[in-house]
């Protein structure tokens, strides 16, 4: 499984067949290796408020692989798993077995959000990770992972050609090592 930006260079041209991963774990594996690079994550975990997608029911149905998946889409914030956060492990293998998460499947057509929680290692402010993420969006990154301090919503974001987006202004922090960052993609 390769990720543009985080480990492609292990690319190797004899491989027959090969994963650029899902659209969450593009939008995730960036932030999550600049975080790591600069600050060590240490845990965390990872939600991601995801746009509807094709295999959602329009009404009420049954599902084969749990209840609420059965759900219909148009009408409900549907709880369900999600396999971003481990793949994350295996593209930075850094971080395995450190990340989990999960999706809440929203009724909206487009752009879905990432919010990953962490507690760091080595200490850093909120201004200081903004930083490195607009440094990382502006040289190594660029042209994967973007960068804004605008107040932004997620149709602002359909036609956006990134795989992730970092929110500057939607991220907290509780203190130097317990963080949350934002970032959006476009489904796909």
């Amino acid at each position: 499984m390769f990720v543009c930006g985080v480990n492609l260079n292990a690319y190797k041209t004899e491989y027959d067949v090969i994963s650029n991963a899902s659209c969450t774990t593009n939008c995730l594996a960036p932030i999550a290796k600049v975080l790591h690079d600069e600050f060590g994550i240490v845990e965390g975990l990872m939600t991601t408020v995801h746009a509807t997608t094709a295999t959602q029911k329009t009404v009420d149905g049954p599902s084969n692989k749990d209840w609420r998946g059965g759900r219909g889409a148009g009408a409900n914030i549907i709880p369900s798993s999600t396999g971003a956060a481990k793949a994350v492990g295996k593209v930075i293998p850094e971080l395995n077995g450190k990340l989990t998460g999960m999706a809440f499947r929203v009724p909206t057509p487009d752009v879905s959000v990432v919010d990953l929680t962490a507690r760091l290692k080595k200490g850093a402010s909120y201004e200081e990770i903004k930083k490195v993420m607009k440094r990382a969006s502006e040289n190594e990154l660029k042209g994967i992972l973007s960068y804004t301090e605008d107040s932004v919503v997620s149709t602002d974001f359909i036609g956006s050609e990134f795989s992730s987006v970092f929110d500057a202004e939607a991220g907290i922090s509780l203190n130097d090592n317990f963080v949350k960052i934002i970032a959006n993609l476009v489904s796909f």
